[in-house]
């Protein structure tokens, strides 16, 4: 299912791709990568922490990586690559959930905590990153676009009427609708 999804979107990264589903099976992310910083190996995603205790997709750019990463080195972490992905993963260790307020940049990021067992979302302050979602209790699907979630067998199409009377009417669904019932918009 995650490589069905990520083909869906493989022109937003033609570069790279990869999958990663934790232990216990409880969270999974595929991705698809731009190369952008670090052209190597090294900044191949589903990127995890040295542990595994913190797995990370991330779409976008953090401007001030180099200003915070010295600050991660000069509080002990070690760097294995030179991208901007390694930086967040070890930023939201150090300074926890609210290590985003620290960011500058257009991202979407997708983080899950092996320890806490939870996922976390975040969008850049502005939006321009985009990230659709579909939850549900029992579980959580989200994509850079909404043909990935789609791929997923447990989410059937179906219109969102509230969201079509908007877009007839404002010619845009204001977020965090979209004009497909339960996937939605995390907003910025």
């Amino acid at each position: 299912v995650l490589q069905s999804m990520s083909e869906a979107i493989v022109h937003r990264g033609p570069d790279d791709g990869g999958v990663w589903i934790s232990d216990n099976q409880q969270a999974g992310f595929s991705f698809r990568r731009l190369s952008i910083i670090d052209l190597s190996e090294a900044g191949h995603q589903p990127m995890s922490s040295p542990s595994g205790a913190v797995t990370i997709v991330f779409n976008g750019e953090i401007y001030n990586h180099l200003t915070l990463r010295k600050e991660l080195e000069a509080a002990g972490y070690k760097y294995r690559s030179r991208t901007d992905t390694e930086t967040i993963i070890y930023a939201y260790q150090h300074w926890g959930e609210r290590f985003v307020e620290r960011l500058e940049g257009m991202f979407a990021i997708a983080l899950w905590d092996e320890n806490l067992q939870k996922l976390f979302l975040y969008r850049d302050r502005i939006g321009i990153k985009p990230l659709y979602y579909y939850g549900s209790d029992s579980r959580m699907v989200f994509g850079s676009e909404i043909k990935a979630i789609l791929k997923h067998p447990a989410i059937s199409p179906s219109v969102n009427e509230q969201a079509l009377y908007h877009y007839f009417t404002f010619i845009h669904t204001p977020a965090p609708e979209t004009l497909y019932a339960g996937i939605r918009k995390l907003e910025p």
